[in-house]
């Protein structure tokens, strides 16, 4: 089940049509072109003396070469393993040896390593059947068209990058606007001048693009939709574009998982706005207490997710693949709600969730209140132990404003058990490429004594 060749399969179809526009050369590629590329690709590897089922290190940089020979490892049957453009080169070196050991599965299409947030990032194997139903299945959910167009600025060698949008497109037909990389006013003038039909970012993005002088003057009557993945989206966010007559959806997926799980229609990104919607089709979703059983309506819930676009496991890493998949369940870690009508809101990951004098408190609450407050550019929560309280939660920010006008202003929006018993400013969140900010790091600023592994160890 989808097992063939994609972009040889396009290039029958439309061999004509513009597949690719890569900005930094100016190349305008057809969809005939751009498989020839990846033909070339794959008759390279054969000749370098890969086997298939080889792992095929590939620098993750944003360019037509990562393309060609992505889906050239692809139609030759080698493992793909794209490198993070960030990565140190002590990191490189530890998914080099990570990938090299044990034997391949004929079906692994490609290795993705995950950001690594909670510690050693680790191998999520992607097999073709996952790669090509999330393509079809977002385009047909998402109502992708031969005549979209959409810019690609996230780094590519992340599954937000290569399967989220890229492959959905070309699975329709339509064309893809590379850029080398995020920079806010060549994005702008790319959604004007190659007329964009529906764009994906994250929330740091989004922001970015909002406080933008082109964001009041920009052309934007060609645009269908825009929509943010990755991290939860605060929602005076979505309110800023759809003041500009856009429909802003918000998405949700991972890497293990698709990387697309739900969708929503443009109308209903009008009346749900900051829900991700409802689950796809042929995806199933389970909201789950801490036993495993099936919570109620409007309840919080750990999301467990089933279908054909859900992943193999992590490379070399039983004991992993056996805590995360059970019974052709994913279990996410995030947790959600689902309302009365199917749509689904994320509340937070379920190990950030903290438990106050008794009660839960999901930081991703206290967080989106954070940075409606106009003199806050970023902010994040983390829970540390207290001797009273069991568990308090401490803000960090970015932005020009004091503790106590922020205490004043959060006891005004949310329980008093919820507002955070004290604020550290920064100058920056750490966060990673797709905008997941990284908790460890800020709760390492509070412990400076101790390691990643031991801060692992209080969640």
């Amino acid at each position: 089940m989808f097992d063939g060749d994609l972009l040889a399969e396009r290039a029958r179809v439309t061999p004509d049509k513009l597949a690719l526009v890569v900005l930094e050369t100016g190349e305008r590629l057809t969809y005939a072109q751009l498989n020839a590329r990846a033909e070339d690709a794959a008759a390279q590897l054969r000749a370098d003396g890969y086997r298939k089922g080889d792992r095929v290190p590939i620098p993750g940089t944003n360019s037509l070469d990562f393309i060609a020979k992505f889906f050239g490892s692809l139609k030759y049957g080698t493992i793909a393993v794209p490198l993070s453009t960030r990565a140190t080169e002590h990191e490189i070196r530890q998914i080099i040896d990570d990938c090299s050991a044990g034997s391949a599965r004929e079906d692994v299409a490609c290795l993705l390593y995950t950001s690594g947030t909670t510690g050693k990032p680790k191998g999520v194997m992607i097999p073709c059947r996952q790669l090509y139903w999330n393509g079809y299945n977002t385009a047909i959910n998402w109502d992708l068209r031969a005549d979209d167009v959409s810019p690609l600025f996230t780094p590519i060698y992340h599954a937000g990058g290569i399967a989220a949008f890229l492959i959905p497109i070309f699975c329709a037909g339509g064309m893809m606007v590379l850029h080398k990389s995020f920079d806010v006013h060549e994005v702008w003038r790319t959604i004007e001048q190659e007329r964009c039909t529906v764009v994906l970012g994250v929330p740091t993005i989004w922001k970015r693009l909002m406080d933008a002088p082109e964001l009041a003057t920009a052309d934007l009557s060609h645009v269908r939709w825009f929509i943010s993945g990755g991290a939860p989206l605060p929602y005076f966010i979505i309110e800023a574009y759809q003041r500009r007559g856009v429909a802003f959806k918000q998405g949700y997926g991972m890497t293990e998982v698709g990387v697309n799980c739900f969708t929503m229609t443009v109308e209903d990104s009008i009346r749900k706005p900051g829900s991700i919607g409802k689950p796809m089709m042929f995806t199933q979703v389970r909201l789950v207490d801490d036993d495993g059983n099936d919570v109620g309506a409007n309840e919080v819930g750990e999301m467990w997710i089933r279908g054909p676009h859900v992943s193999l496991g992590y490379w070399n890493n039983p004991e992993a693949t056996n805590a995360s998949y059970v019974d052709g369940w994913f279990r996410t870690g995030d947790l959600a709600r689902k309302d009365d009508e199917g749509f689904f809101t994320i509340a937070g990951r379920k190990k950030e969730m903290f438990i106050s004098g008794g009660v839960n408190v999901y930081p991703a609450e206290i967080e989106n209140e954070l940075v409606q407050h106009p003199r806050v550019n970023d902010a994040a929560v983390v829970a540390v132990s207290d001797d009273q309280w069991g568990e308090v939660g401490i803000a960090f920010i970015v932005g020009d404003v004091g503790e106590e006008e922020l205490t004043s202003y959060l006891t005004m929006r949310i329980a008093k058990y919820k507002v955070p018993k004290r604020f550290v400013f920064v100058d920056a969140l750490p966060r990673t490429p797709y905008g997941k900010v990284e908790k460890g790091k800020l709760k390492l600023l509070v412990y400076p004594e101790r390691s990643e592994g031991s801060l692992e160890a209080q969640r």
